[in-house]
């Protein structure tokens, strides 16, 4: 359906925007907080769902609670025909440090962009629908892929987001990058089975499940001098024996696997393969190796990241277009990425030196007032960059087309 452009000027845009945001400044301050205070884990965000679902409840939204299959996952629409322009939140923390990663941020700028977007729809009455998204388990789960095989953005035409981190995350000092590559990421669970036998009185009995484990770590740590340098390999030893006298017939670990492209990705899980077969040989146990959650890179839409970045110049932020250098850390928005044109940028927040997500530092820098400012002027530069495509032709057009050219037409999302 083509929407018609509104020829209303963009400082009245942002005036409506910060008049309606206004109202609800205090309620967005309060949320960011209860949610940083209260850190939960992958698909554990009880509180978190329930509190951002009772405080859009109170502005007059209808939610869908537990929505698509998964307990602390919602969905809140505004607007009924048109366009669909996506916001996705997330609110899960990590063990032991808490909001480390700063989702407490990444809920309240897209809480904010969803507010905002949703109030100039009903004042201009321009046509189009606003999604926001509660997406659990973004740290270990993958939230977006299941709720991308759930049909969650199904019918997304746009997803946006911005991720919270220090102001130097390319090296200098800046409040904000738009276009940000990260790695595709794979998870592995490996098995090893051997034979119990006495470690003292017949060891030569037992086949030692954990000299397979201990040989294949060996080996993954031998295999990463070869490997290139933004990709990476870390693992987890689950189960292993407790005891020293009994030669272990079981052990289990838990390996991580990235690089920056899909097909790069491919070709050293399968190098990784060999070290977890190749033990499992020359030990004699059987191995099963178990391949789960896919993250995939990040899809970059230059037109999102064009537009994404004026706004926030317009907002008095300095702004690259793109980093080119990858971040070797790894989300589950670039799985949304490869289902619909997506934009997943970064701003920066006041840290002290050395602080960065996931170190234990940035956990209280992301729970700071000023941190919190810098997520509501994101959020509202992710509502612009909304309203682009819900009434610019030519830019929503030139998105489609760019995000077409790189991915398969269908859109199918990758397995």
């Amino acid at each position: 359906m083509a929407i018609k452009t509104a020829p209303i000027p963009p400082e009245e845009v942002r005036r409506a925007m910060d008049n309606a945001l206004e109202k609800v400044a205090k309620g967005l301050r309060d949320l960011n907080h209860a949610i940083w205070s209260n850190p939960e884990l992958a698909y554990e965000e009880h509180e978190a769902h329930d509190n951002i679902c009772d405080f859009l409840e109170s502005e007059g939204f209808t939610v869908t609670r537990h929505a698509y299959g998964l307990d602390t996952a919602f969905e809140c629409i505004s607007g009924t025909e048109g366009r669909l322009v996506n916001f996705n939140a997330e609110y899960d923390a990590l063990p032991g440090i808490g909001h480390a990663c700063g989702h407490n941020l990444i809920a309240t700028a897209s809480i904010t962009a969803f507010l905002a977007l949703a109030s100039l729809r009903e004042e201009y009455g321009i046509g189009g629908r606003i999604q926001l998204l509660g997406t659990p388990a973004e740290e270990n789960g993958g939230g977006k892929a299941k709720l991308i095989d759930a049909g969650a953005y199904r019918e997304v035409d746009v997803s946006l987001m911005a991720h919270g981190g220090p102001k130097n995350i390319t090296g200098k000092p800046i409040d904000g990058v738009a276009g940000i590559l990260m790695n595709a990421r794979k998870e592995l669970y490996v098995e090893y089975f051997g034979k119990n036998a006495h470690a003292g009185g017949n060891p030569w009995e037992g086949v030692n499940a954990l000299d397979a484990l201990v040989g294949a770590y060996n080996g993954v740590s031998t295999l990463r001098q070869q490997i290139m340098p933004d990709e990476r390999i870390h693992g987890a030893f689950l189960d292993v024996p407790t005891v020293a006298n009994i030669i272990p017939a079981y052990t289990k670990s838990y390996w991580q696997i990235r690089s920056p492209s899909l097909e790069g990705l491919a070709k050293l899980i399968a190098r990784v393969r060999r070290c977890f077969e190749g033990s499992a040989v020359t030990t004699g146990c059987e191995v099963k190796i178990e391949e789960k959650e896919l993250y995939t890179d990040i899809v970059l839409n230059d037109t999102l990241c064009e537009r994404y970045t004026l706004h926030m110049q317009e907002l008095g932020r300095t702004c690259e277009k793109k980093y080119e250098k990858v971040l070797t850390g790894s989300t589950d928005a670039g799985n949304v990425s490869y289902a619909v044109p997506t934009l997943h940028s970064m701003f920066g927040i006041p840290t002290p030196p050395g602080a960065y997500p996931h170190h234990p530092s940035f956990t209280a820098s992301a729970g700071t007032d000023e941190a919190h400012v810098e997520a509501v002027i994101t959020g509202k530069c992710l509502a612009l960059l909304g309203w682009d495509m819900l009434t610019d032709d030519v830019l929503f057009n030139s998105t489609k087309a760019q995000w077409e050219g790189q991915v398969p037409a269908s859109g199918e999302q990758v397995k």
